[in-house]
């Protein structure tokens, strides 16, 4: 049980895709408990977009903070521990400074990327103190089929490839000329796990494809292959978007790739499994 990893979130998007891939290395632990039953974590405790300050402008200090500190202190004895946290992109916030490295300032704008930001600077000061390990984990734009809580908040890409699919009109801001980095599930959970093994402690690292893609191009292509007939319009960010969100954005994956990680899965299979699972 000590060489298991003890994975918190592991019935998300992501945490649940690790676990079925590494179903003999991983502890799953309830989202109640505090408690790690080895001294290895994986932490995938999160919100996923910067709207919940509309709604309950609370959730995110409670989810990205108050559950980190839980955690950490339930299990601050434990003797080497190492605790893997995941972040986000979207702590780099508004930078120009493309493709985002590990030592790029931070300047994040929205609930969501602030308190992930937050989040790393707490955990780093928390391990220093109590002499314990950590690694951190930046995800570019996660993708894959499983993902059962695409919105247009959450996942945007996906959700406007299910409406291609359904032939209903979609927008894109600015005409989809936007760069991101998108990277398959599978591949950002074998990163993962190439990190844990490999990536010393003490250490940030970018998880991403390190393949800058304009969005409108991948609409583009998905419209084709799905012979859709839905209108795609070109519109203005809304104002809150522009507030939290940057415009362009993709990852320097230069640590990830000297850590040994190889990108395996080709992008646009990765679009094509997620057409078939919409259509």
């Amino acid at each position: 049980m000590n060489n298991k990893i003890s994975v918190y979130g592991s019935t998300g998007f992501i945490g649940s895709r690790f676990c079925n891939m590494y179903p003999n290395d991983v502890v799953s632990i309830d989202r109640e408990k505090n408690n790690s039953k080895t001294s290895e974590i994986l932490y995938f405790i999160s919100t996923t977009t910067n709207y919940n300050i509309f709604n309950d402008p609370f959730l995110d200090i409670e989810t990205n903070l108050h559950k980190l500190i839980q955690v950490l202190e339930a299990n601050k004895d434990k003797k080497n521990l190492v605790f893997n946290f995941i972040s986000s992109w979207f702590v780099y916030g508004k930078t120009k400074d493309i493709p985002a490295h590990e030592d790029t300032q931070c300047n994040p704008k929205g609930f969501y990327s602030i308190t992930k930001r937050t989040a790393e600077q707490l955990l780093i000061s928390y391990c220093e103190t109590h002499s314990l390990k950590y690694r951190i984990f930046r995800l570019s734009n996660v993708i894959g089929e499983t993902d059962m809580g695409v919105s247009k908040k959450k996942n945007a890409l996906q959700y406007m490839i299910k409406n291609l699919a359904a032939n209903e009109a979609i927008q894109l801001y600015d005409g989809g000329e936007h760069i991101r980095d998108y990277m398959y599930v599978d591949d950002t959970c074998e990163a993962i796990m190439c990190c844990i093994k490999k990536a010393p402690t003490g250490e940030i690292i970018n998880i991403g494809s390190g393949r800058p893609i304009k969005i409108k191009t991948i609409i583009e292509y998905c419209k084709n292959k799905l012979n859709s007939n839905s209108i795609v319009e070109s519109v203005s960010p809304p104002n809150f978007h522009k507030i939290v969100q940057i415009e362009n954005m993709y990852l320097d994956i230069r640590k990830l790739s000297d850590i040994g990680y190889t990108y395996k899965n080709n992008f646009w299979d990765a679009i094509d499994k997620i057409m078939e699972k919409t259509i």
